[in-house]
C-alpha cells in the first residue's frame, strides 16, 4: 500500500531546487512535503507564467495594492479555490480562510486547510501577506525571523498536521 501511496503522491525536485554535494544529485521530495511545496508554487505562480500551462497559477499579484474589503477577499478566495481544483487533484480543500492576525498588526493570513485524498491525512498551509499600512493593501510577506522564506515564493509557509 505505501508504494501505491508514494506513486500517486508523487516524487519531485525540491523547490528551490537544491544539489546534494556528495551525490551531486538534486534534491527530491515525496509524498505530503511534494504537495506542501506544489501548493507553494501555486500560489506564487502567476496566470500565463507557466509554459505550455496557461491556466496554471492564481494571480495574487493582482490583489497587491487593492484594499482588502469583503469583495476582495472574496475574489482571491474564488481564484484560490479554482487554481486548487484543476491543479492539485491529490488533494480535498476542507477550507479556505483569509483572516488579519492579531499578534501582528498588518499582516494577513491566507490559511488553507486540506486531505491529502490517498492517505485521508489532514494538513493546512499558512500563506501570509502584510498589509500597506498608509493604504491598508496587501503586499508580499517578508521575513519577520519567525519562519523561513522561500525568496522565489515571496511567501512565509508553515505546514502542520491538524
Amino acid at each position: 500500500m505505501e508504494n501505491n501511496d508514494k506513486a500517486f503522491l508523487g516524487t519531485g525536485w525540491g523547490f528551490p531546487p537544491t544539489f546534494d554535494r556528495g551525490s551531486r544529485n538534486v534534491r527530491l521530495v515525496s509524498g505530503e512535503e511534494d504537495i506542501c511545496e506544489s501548493l507553494q508554487i501555486l500560489l506564487s505562480t502567476s496566470l500565463g507564467e507557466r509554459v505550455m500551462q496557461p491556466t496554471y497559477g492564481c494571480n495574487l499579484q493582482d490583489f497587491v495594492f487593492e484594499p482588502l474589503s469583503p469583495t476582495i477577499t472574496s475574489s482571491i478566495k474564488e481564484q484560490l479555490r479554482t487554481s486548487i481544483l484543476y491543479h492539485e487533484p491529490r488533494i480535498l480543500l476542507n477550507s479556505l480562510d483569509l483572516s488579519l492576525d492579531e499578534q501582528l498588526e498588518g499582516r494577513v493570513k491566507l490559511t488553507i486547510d486540506y486531505t491529502i485524498i490517498n492517505t485521508n491525512s489532514r494538513f493546512n498551509l499558512v500563506y501570509p501577506f502584510y498589509l500597506e499600512e498608509s493604504t491598508g493593501s496587501l503586499l508580499p510577506a517578508v521575513n519577520t525571523g519567525e519562519i523561513p522564506v522561500n525568496l522565489r515564493l515571496g511567501g512565509v509557509t508553515n505546514v502542520t498536521d491538524i
